[in-house]
Parts: structure tokens; sequence; C-alpha cells
């Protein structure tokens, strides 16, 4: 009987040290290359802003690598702005322009240019719901209006119609403040811009697409892209190279991509291309990805600029895979990675649209072939 349990309690040792040790062999493991520091996860809740937030995430961690000086910027700051500049634009157009939620890198850096931009304390960007975040119900008045003003009741457009507009705006999102208190001084969001010494004109956008000749500025076709703004366009190996260049000098990027794709899992913490089924528990190998099968996704539309984010550094699976560090808007709870992931240098080459990027953060060569100055 005693040597029975004996066994018994061998048997259960071994089993038990054999599952523990399969756990601890089982997993992604990353090891961070790079680590650049942002500032804190927000959430964009129940909105499609993901171009605001993943590049005020972006500018944030901007002013902290310029003047080391940390600020929590108003997101629906540049939301608001963005709704009135897509407002004329709908009307010059006669409603043929794309009106809504969505966006691009380049419009909170354009509006820079003209608005300057605030804290998050002196635009929190909703009146009847403070602390939270919900645009479709906005978004769908904003635009009836404008389908409404587009027939021309009056037969001609009413010289009042952008401050109706702008009412309902202010109404839910709250008024533009004219100052911003810094310092214990109130100035003009123009002038905190410039305070700061963030100059728009250092940052530009890349891609890579072979529909348009390589090295030359293109208007890439997206249906975000409403302001019609340029992209640098690069063969794949060099917008690779940018990308770990960027990261590996203490910059960090905007990402513009596809999160739709079957390898991409938030919940997880990874977005990976792998050879057969997709395992979100363990490394396996992944595809091999060129630019013609990139450029096949994209022109199949399955390949989208559904979602931006805030690439943050670089890292390795036990494996050695090379990863990116990828600060989401989705919140802080919104994974068990306090709303991080990583995704590998394969899924970054496939479903990658554009980045946004600072033009000292480019290798010397590929700023020659760009005449980027």
């Amino acid at each position: 009987m005693k040597t029975r349990n004996l066994l018994a309690l061998l048997v259960v040792f071994f089993y038990s040290f054999g599952l523990f040790a399969q756990d601890e062999t089982e997993g992604y493991k990353f090891k961070d290359v790079t680590d650049i520091k942002v500032t804190n996860v927000k959430d964009q809740q129940r909105t499609g802003t993901c171009w605001s937030f993943a590049t005020t995430s972006f500018i944030e961690a901007e002013l902290i690598r310029i003047n080391k000086t940390e600020y929590d910027l108003s997101e629906m700051y540049f939301v608001h702005n963005a709704y009135i500049n897509k407002g004329l634009g709908y009307i010059r157009y006669h409603g043929k322009f794309n009106f809504g939620e969505g966006g691009q890198a380049h419009d909170v850096v354009g509006q820079i240019k003209k608005y300057g931009f605030v804290t998050q304390d002196a635009y929190p960007g909703n009146m009847y719901d403070p602390g939270n975040y919900y645009t479709s119900e906005l978004d769908q008045l904003l635009k009836a209006m404008l389908d409404v003003l587009i027939t021309k009741p009056n037969r001609k457009l009413t010289p009042v119609w952008l401050d109706a507009y702008t009412s309902v705006l202010n109404t839910y999102l709250g008024s533009i403040p004219e100052t911003v208190e810094v310092d214990g001084k109130n100035i003009s969001p123009v002038d905190f811009a410039k305070s700061t010494g963030f100059n728009p004109d250092d940052y530009i956008e890349i891609t890579s697409f072979n529909h348009h000749p390589y090295y030359e500025k293109v208007i890439l076709e997206l249906p975000d892209n409403w302001s019609n703004d340029p992209y640098y366009n690069l063969p794949l190996d060099e917008f690779v190279e940018i990308m770990n260049y960027v990261l590996q000098e203490g910059y960090t990027f905007v990402w513009d991509g596809d999160v739709g794709f079957e390898g991409f899992s938030h919940k997880n913490q990874v977005a990976v291309v792998h050879e057969g089924d997709f395992d979100y528990k363990n490394p396996k190998t992944e595809k091999e990805i060129t630019d013609k099968c990139r450029q096949k996704e994209f022109d199949n539309l399955t390949t989208t600029d559904d979602h931006l984010m805030h690439i943050t550094g670089l890292a390795e699976d036990q494996n050695g895979t090379i990863y990116y560090k990828t600060k989401n808007s989705w919140g802080e709870d919104s994974n068990d990675f306090g709303g991080y992931l990583y995704m590998s240098e394969t899924y970054m080459k496939l479903n990658t649209i554009a980045i946004m990027v600072h033009k000292d953060a480019i290798p010397k060569e590929i700023k020659e072939k760009l005449g980027i100055n």
C-alpha cells in the first residue's frame, strides 16, 4: 500500500512538473530591443477617431523627445476641427465628398499648422457625458444637415449654414477654447504649439505600392485621405528599413493599416502572418511577403486602411523574429498587455498602408533618393 502511494505521488509529481515545464516553454516570449517613452494608453471608445488618437499619442511622444515635457493633448480638438473642414469640403463638392469619422495622420499635423493644439483639460471633447466619447449620432446629424443644405431649399446656400453646423458640433463636443493655460499663463493654441518646439513641417508620410512610381510623391487612393495629401512611395525593402531605423534612432511612428486580417488578435496581443493555420499562442513560421503579394492584397481591397496605431518600439520573440511594439487606442483594459500588442515584421510588410515619421528619422541614402532636405 505504501509503495503504491509512493508511486502515485511520483507520477503526480513528474506529471505536474512536466506540465509546468511545458507551460514555461510555450507561448510568445518577447524581449524589447528598443522601448521608447510615450504617454499612457487612451481609449477612443465608441468613435471612429483612431487617426486622432494614434497621431496625438505620436505628437505627445515627440514632445517628450524634443523638450522632455509630457503633455496630455486633446484628441477631440482635432476631431472638431476636422469636422469643420469636412463640412466645407462636402458643400463645395456638392455632396460628392467623403464624409465621416475617419481620417489620416496628416489630418492632425495639418490642423496644427492652422489651429495649434490644446490640452485635454482645456478641451475634454464631450459636453453631455464627460469622460466618454460617442460620435455616431453626431456624425449622422452633421451628415443629414449637409445633405439638406446641398439641395438649396432657399434656392441658394444661406450664409448662416456654417454657424448652424458649428453649433451642433459645439453642443456635442464643446466650443473650441480661444486660449489654453500653460505654466500659469493663458496663450492661444497656436502659440502653445509653437512654444513646445513642435514643427509640423518636419513630418512626412511614406507608403509602398508598385502601381505608383517609386521615389515620388503620390496621392494614395484611400477613402479617408479626403484632403488628398501626398505620400512618398518607396520599394518595400526600404519601407521596412525606415520603420526599423526610426525606432533604433529613438523616434516612434504612426502606423496606418489593416487589422481585419485573420492574423491580428489584440486580445492575444499579437499580429502575425503564419504559414498554415493561425496560432495566437505560439510562434510559428511566417509567410514570405513580397511587393507583389502586398500589392495584390491592396488591389483586391483585402488590405485597407481601417485602423491607425502608434509604434513605440522593436522587440524579438524567443526565435529571434522581429516584432513592433504597438500602442493601441482601445484602452488599458482591452487586453492583458495594458492595451499594447506586438506586430510581426511580416505582418507589417503585408498590412501596412502608410506610416508617418519625422524626416530626420530616415536614413540619409533614402532621404537623398526622395529629395528630402
